[in-house]
């Protein structure tokens, strides 16, 4: 019994070296390689009606200044503050959904468990993926800057059905590069990322239009991200 407790003990510790060390690993090659395809690409390719995957990696620099506002005015004000988690954020959206159980809850990840997620991970709201989303965010914190960050994130968010990231996005519903985005299409483009399969940026909507000016009126309070 001894025997076979050590051997468990054993294998259970290799698993746990062989996991942090693979990821650890992954999370600092990613620092300097762009990110040309995630899990969630290929999961979407099944959902699909039909088969898209619109993808083009561009650098920071490549990529119109008012983008990263939009989406820190959209999506996580304090992105540039946080080391991960907006547990302000957390709070009022917990108390939100207590009072309000009955409309659309209130969600409170930031662009870094955003980022994690989408890279790393897949869909779903089970305490597993959530933990390794936690993990990662944790890990994308510590070995990248918060540019890196946003540069992955603004690569590899959904955007559409099929459309992933600033660049695919820009040529798909503006005729233009990302570098060439204007405020107001960059507006347009964050106000979709709460569900970009349903809204958006190409046909918006009365509630998408109003979305856009509260993000265009956000973007003036923001500071603009850090090199």
């Amino acid at each position: 019994m001894k025997k076979l407790i050590s051997k468990i003990s054993q294998i259970v510790r290799w698993a746990m070296a062989i996991f942090f060390g693979t990821t650890i690993l992954t999370v600092v090659v990613l620092k300097f390689f762009p990110v040309y395809y995630t899990p969630l690409m290929f999961i979407r390719l099944f959902q699909l009606d039909e088969v898209k995957l619109s993808h083009e990696w561009v650098s920071i620099d490549e990529i119109s200044p008012s983008m990263p506002l939009a989406v820190m005015g959209s999506e996580d004000a304090n992105f540039q503050e946080h080391w991960g988690f907006d547990f302000k954020a957390i709070q009022d959206a917990a108390e939100h959904n207590k009072k309000h159980p009955e409309k659309n809850k209130h969600g409170a990840s930031t662009i870094s468990q955003q980022t994690a997620k989408n890279v790393f991970l897949w869909p779903g709201r089970s305490w597993i993926r959530k933990g390794l989303e936690a993990y990662f965010t944790i890990l994308i914190e510590v070995f990248w800057s918060k540019e890196r960050i946003m540069e992955v994130y603004l690569n590899s968010i959904e955007m559409g059905p099929g459309i992933y990231g600033v660049q695919a996005v820009a040529h798909e519903h503006f005729g233009c590069d990302a570098k060439d985005l204007t405020a107001n299409q960059c507006a347009l483009i964050a106000a979709t990322l709460p569900n970009p399969r349903r809204f958006s940026s190409k046909t918006p909507n009365k509630y998408m239009k109003k979305r856009q000016r509260w993000i265009l009126d956000n973007m003036r309070y923001v500071k603009p991200l850090e090199k």
